[in-house]
């Protein structure tokens, strides 16, 4: 029976036989796309490779790695959905192309040597085509030529086989899926693979990017076509071990005996409660994503904004499906181990940020559990006057201020109301809602998790004006200083750096003096590609908490900035215009924060 581990391995095995060079994956804050705040597929950290650049690994690449979604994090806690998960992947960046990738995946799916598949229980998709775009014949072709018949190849439309860019824009194209056929009766005469009634299990898509989407909603074709491809390592073994949900296999059975220990409750039993086990789920889910966002090398920190917010949720969702299951006091830490115990090993930043992920888990429990107090507090001073209204309606204006002031969730409210005999108005509850994240979303524009707003020409300068920012200040403050986030539109610059104390306004001179002055040199700007521990004994300075490949870009910047970096860059300095900064601030304990613009120079 194949575990997590031996898919893993197999996988990464497979491809390195066939002139895949493995690669790390990479964290799951993502450096390069700010219309996303998490990773949330294997090709995110691969974009600008897929665009064109050079990766330093060369042109066949596979990887696992980690993800998160958070679209579904209210459906988290049935059988199937989870927050976070492993994809594997392999890439081919203007290589080989579909007759390759689809006849690896049918060798990998069905040879004994790896899943050993049953061929006759295989069923695959293939773009159906629109508009200007066509049907995909060559991948039904292919696949008809390593034994699919006919029958057995579906053409579907673009919801179903066509994967778009990871944000607005970006490589995109056709894919083909594969699915088996789990032997479950059929739902009816038109089913077939994408049908939810669980006959047909989606076990691999290779995705085949051949267009660039433009701004303007134009699809260029690629100069190099690429494949992109992912296998979800967790549903994957459990289809493969014969398991009804993914929360029956090793990824999980750990966290969830944690849990039984805690509580003293069974998971699974056949007499529990449907909602028993949902709290099981979600209690095990949520941890272990929450232990994943702590031990990441960027990891963010509970708090109201961003992905910050979706830690705390995932926590604070923990806590009260914990209390539901009759849990009190703090107790994530210990599902949390188990989290740590079972990924420990291909995920070694998990156990190097342990006492972090422990002690946060610790802060935040301990924070919620006193906000419930008050809430419930709150609750109870509000609960004679709704007892006389004869209706036994709880207004969602109420429902609003008590998660508003308090951070009391609405599902607690609800549950409490019900205690009483009192039902919360839900629908004025999410109005209520609706309203306050327009306001919000209004009140903070764009959110951005470091790295670029895009690749255009001004975002580049920006760019690479952070690179003489980041010498200049460590020739004025001092070598302590080490990039720690930055955040670059076509505005401004946005860099966080290690600094004990804010900067005076003659150290704020000086750096800008010693960037203006490197401007005015128009410094060339080159790229060499080599091994990482090279680059560090040459001098180049390497990013903060970032997982490198063995060969790296170094930009040099004439004879005065030389980093370890993959983003795009200007050929001369002289292209970048005046440095200004335009404020020096606090960012967190020890980290400073500077914004800067570049002015255009009229010669």
């Amino acid at each position: 029976m194949i575990t997590i581990h031996e898919l893993r391995r197999k996988y990464i095995e497979f491809f390195k036989a066939r002139g895949h060079a493995e690669i790390s994956g990479k964290s799951l804050i993502p450096e390069n796309d700010p219309t996303v705040l998490f990773t949330t597929a294997g090709m995110h950290p691969l974009v600008p490779y897929l665009l064109g650049e050079p990766h330093p690994a060369g042109k066949r690449l596979t990887d696992y790695q980690k993800c998160i979604r958070t679209v579904d994090i209210d459906a988290v806690g049935d059988p199937s959905h989870l927050t976070l998960f492993e994809m594997l992947g392999n890439w081919s960046l203007g290589d080989y192309f579909k007759k390759e990738a689809i006849r690896w995946s049918y060798e990998f799916l069905t040879s004994p040597e790896y899943l050993g598949i049953d061929p006759e229980k295989l069923s695959v998709t293939v773009f159906a085509g629109e508009g200007e775009i066509p049907r995909d014949d060559e991948s039904a072709e292919i696949w008809k030529s390593v034994g699919i018949p006919p029958e057995r190849i579906y053409s579907l439309p673009r919801e179903d086989n066509w994967w778009g860019p990871a944000g607005e824009t970006g490589p995109c194209g056709p894919d083909t899926e594969m699915f088996v056929d789990t032997g479950k009766p059929a739902c009816g005469p038109d089913c077939m693979p994408g049908c939810h009634c669980g006959k047909y299990f989606e076990i691999w898509n290779d995705v085949f990017m051949q267009y660039n989407k433009t701004a303007d909603g134009n699809y260029i074709p690629l100069e190099h076509p690429c494949v992109d491809t992912g296998m979800g390592i967790e549903r994957t073994v459990a289809m493969l071990q014969g398991k009804k949900s993914v929360y029956e296999t090793e990824a999980f059975t750990p966290i969830l005996e944690v849990i039984e220990s805690i509580t003293g409750k069974k998971y699974g039993a056949p007499d529990n409660d449907p909602e028993v086990d949902r709290s099981f789920r979600i209690i095990a889910d949520h941890t272990r994503a929450a232990t994943f966002i702590l031990g990441d090398p960027k990891a963010v920190f509970p708090s109201n904004i961003g992905a910050g917010y979706v830690l705390r949720r995932l926590i604070r969702r923990a806590v009260r499906h914990g209390r539901k299951l009759g849990i009190e006091g703090t107790f994530l830490s210990k599902p949390a181990r188990a989290v740590i115990d079972i990924y420990g090993e291909p995920y070694h930043e998990l156990v190097e940020n342990s006492a972090r992920i422990l002690e946060e888990l610790e802060r935040e429990e301990q924070k919620f559990l006193e906000t419930l107090q008050k809430g419930e507090h709150e609750f109870e001073k509000m609960l004679p006057n709704l007892l006389r209204n004869p209706e036994k309606i709880m207004s969602g204006r109420l429902a609003f201020r008590l998660y508003d002031t308090y951070g009391f969730p609405i599902e607690l409210t609800e549950e409490l109301a019900g205690e009483h005999g009192l039902v919360v108005d839900r629908l004025g509850f999410d109005e209520a809602f609706k309203k306050h994240q327009e306001l919000s979303r209004a009140g903070s524009g764009q959110v951005f998790k470091g790295g670029l707003a895009d690749h255009s020409e001004t975002v580049t300068k920006y760019h690479s004006a952070t690179h003489l920012l980041h010498k200049a200040l460590r020739i004025v403050l001092g070598d302590h200083v080490a990039q720690k986030g930055s955040n670059i539109t076509a505005e401004r610059l946005r860099f966080d750096f290690s600094h004990p104390a804010p900067m005076t306004e003659a150290e704020i001179a000086e750096v800008e003096r010693i960037v203006n002055e490197q401007i005015a040199r128009d410094l060339p700007v080159t790229m060499e590609m080599m091994p990482l521990e090279e680059a560090k004994a040459s001098g180049a300075i390497a990013l903060f908490g970032e997982k490198y490949e063995p060969i790296v870009k170094v930009y040099t910047m004439g004879d005065f900035s030389k980093e370890v970096c993959g983003g795009p860059h200007v050929a001369h300095t002289g292209e970048l215009g005046r440095f200004k900064i335009v404020k020096e601030q606090s960012s967190s304990a020890g980290v400073r924060r500077i914004y800067a613009v570049l002015e255009i120079v009229w010669n």
